[in-house]
């Protein structure tokens, strides 16, 4: 007892901590010493201590959930052979079109990507993409804005990144759509124009099917004692490069047959 009492303490001193060097925009670095983690379970508890002090100091809830590193590439910089999952803030989360203003983030990443919205709580299980559909009764094209609080990629590992919430800084959100079943989810075509460019992907494109995805999370909340509740949205992966923008820029990204979302940056 004694000892679960002291890692208790541990998760909330990591989790004051990285709450502190967010308010102080203080930027990213690896947590080291006393504050080391050990594992990915470790992270993940002080994840949820960072998420509950956050909802104490600002009153905010949980809207869902976003999904990072989708790519092996990533996952290999990092050491992990899986994504990683971060809590959605419903103050982070806005509609489209949105004006998004640079000075509320210390470095922002825009993601685009396709949000799938829960009709009916989860129960606890294991899920793959044919099973975890029945319980989504939106798919939203969205962007998921990183907030990476201008780390040195080449110096951050997992751990700190799972302990600071993946880094979760907030989504812009299309029009829902009910009517998504006749969609291949596996191969719908996707645009986005920046400026002068024009980028296409397909919705494949983040870790195969976005139903695929949403049931990596459900097992991997299921598994932490969480649950995935009706209402709630999780962010699927980018099935494009994460853009930094500067201010002036204008973001549209289309999911076709389903929807578009589009957002501005400003100073």
């Amino acid at each position: 007892m004694a000892e679960a009492g002291r890692d208790l303490e541990k998760e909330r001193a990591v989790a004051r901590h990285l709450l502190d060097e967010h308010a102080g925009c203080v930027p990213y670095v690896a947590l080291s010493g006393e504050l080391a983690l050990s594992d990915i379970a470790e992270a993940y508890r002080a994840q949820e201590a960072f998420v509950s002090m956050r909802q104490e100091r600002s009153g905010a809830s949980i809207a869902g959930y976003k999904i990072a590193l989708t790519s092996a590439a990533m996952q290999a910089f990092v050491g992990v052979d899986h994504p990683l999952l971060g809590a959605i803030f419903d103050d982070t989360v806005v509609p489209s079109p949105a004006e998004v203003s640079l000075a509320g983030f210390q470095h922002v990443g825009i993601e685009f990507e396709l949000a799938l919205r829960l009709g009916r709580t989860v129960p606890p299980g294991s899920y793959d993409a044919t099973s975890i559909a029945p319980f989504v009764d939106a798919v939203i094209p969205a962007f998921e804005l990183i907030e990476d609080r201008n780390a040195v990629y080449e110096n951050f590992d997992a751990k700190s990144l799972v302990a600071d919430n993946a880094w979760s800084g907030g989504v812009v959100l299309g029009e829902p759509v009910m009517d998504w079943r006749g969609f291949d989810l596996t191969a719908t075509p996707t645009r986005l124009e920046a400026g002068a460019e024009t980028e296409t992907a397909t919705t494949g494109a983040a870790l195969g099917n976005p139903l695929t995805a949403l049931a990596w999370a459900a097992n991997t909340l299921s598994a932490q004692g969480r649950a995935l509740e009706a209402g709630m949205i999780v962010m699927t992966g980018s099935t494009l490069k994460t853009r930094f923008p500067n201010a002036g820029e204008h973001f549209f990204y289309e999911v076709e047959g389903i929807g578009s979302v589009q957002m501005s940056t400003v100073p």
